[in-house]
C-alpha cells in the first residue's frame, strides 16, 4: 500500500476523522451513561428528602424553583410528609456547597443533608454531620424565622466546624436561603387560601331581581298620619 504522502491537506483529512470517532464514541457513552446518572439523581434526592424530613415514603407532589437574592435556583419540594428545600451558597471554602434542608409547619429545622460540596477532603464531610442533632454544631430544631444562623464568631450562636470557619458560615448561609424560599412559598400559599376564601365571600349575587323583590316605580310611598286632612299632600317638600 501506497504511503499517504504527509502534506497539509492529507493531515487535516486524518485529523478531521479521527475528531468525528472520537466525537462519535463520546456521544455514544454519553447517550448509555445518561440514563442511569439520571436515575442515581433521582434515588439519591428521594434518600436525601426522606432523610431530612424524618420519613421513608415521602411521595414529591410539587416541585417549585425560585431565585435567591443572587439569582442562584432554589428548588422547593412539596411532598405529602412535609417540606424540603434545596439551596446552594457559591463562597464555600472550595467552592459551591448545595445543602438540602426539611422543615416543620413552624419553620423549625427538622433535618439537612450535604448533597453537593468542594471543600477540601474531609471537610464536607464533617459539614455533613457537625451540625446533626447531638453534634456540637447542632442546628436540629432551630428556626432561621426567629433568628438567623450564624457562628458564635460572628455573634450567633452556632459552633463552627473546627478550623473550618469558611465552609461552616458557607453552610449556614445556604441553610438560610432555603428557609427563607420555604417561608415564602408558605407566606403565598396562605395568602393565596385567603385570598380564594375572600372571593367566594364577596361573589355577586346572580342576575336577576333581588330577594326582596323589584324596587317600585316612582317616589317611596309616604306614610300618612292619622288626622291628616283628606287631599293634603304627602309628598314631602323642600325647606326653604
Amino acid at each position: 500500500m501506497k504511503k499517504l504522502e504527509s502534506t497539509l491537506p492529507n493531515m487535516l483529512i486524518v485529523l478531521t476523522l479521527i475528531s468525528v470517532i472520537a466525537a462519535g464514541a463520546l456521544a455514544y457513552v454519553n447517550k448509555i451513561t445518561q440514563g442511569p446518572i439520571e436515575e442515581n439523581k433521582a434515588r439519591t434526592l428521594a434518600e436525601g428528602i426522606n432523610s431530612v424530613l424524618g420519613v421513608a415514603d415521602a411521595a414529591v407532589q410539587e416541585t417549585t424553583t425560585v431565585q435567591d437574592a443572587n439569582g442562584n435556583d432554589v428548588i422547593i419540594y412539596a411532598t405529602d410528609k412535609g417540606v424540603a428545600v434545596q439551596a446552594i451558597d457559591p463562597n464555600g471554602f472550595g467552592g459551591t456547597l448545595k445543602v438540602l434542608v426539611g422543615f416543620a409547619d413552624d419553620g423549625a429545622i427538622k433535618g439537612y443533608t450535604v448533597l453537593e460540596h468542594a471543600e477540601t477532603p474531609g471537610l464536607g464531610a464533617k459539614a455533613a454531620l457537625w451540625f446533626q442533632k447531638g453534634e456540637k454544631g447542632d442546628i436540629i430544631g432551630k428556626n432561621p424565622g426567629e433568628k438567623e444562623l450564624t457562628v458564635s464568631k460572628d455573634g450567633g450562636d452556632v459552633d463552627a466546624i473546627t478550623a473550618s470557619t469558611i465552609t461552616s458560615r458557607a453552610f449556614l448561609r445556604a441553610v438560610n436561603v432555603a428557609f427563607h424560599a420555604y417561608a415564602g412559598a408558605s407566606a403565598t400559599d396562605a395568602q393565596s387560601g385567603a385570598s380564594a376564601q375572600q372571593h367566594a365571600k364577596t361573589a355577586p349575587a346572580p342576575d336577576g331581581p333581588s330577594a326582596a323583590g323589584p324596587a317600585p316605580d316612582g317616589p317611596a310611598p309616604v306614610t300618612v298620619p292619622e288626622g291628616s286632612p283628606e287631599g293634603q299632600s304627602t309628598t314631602p317638600s323642600s325647606v326653604n
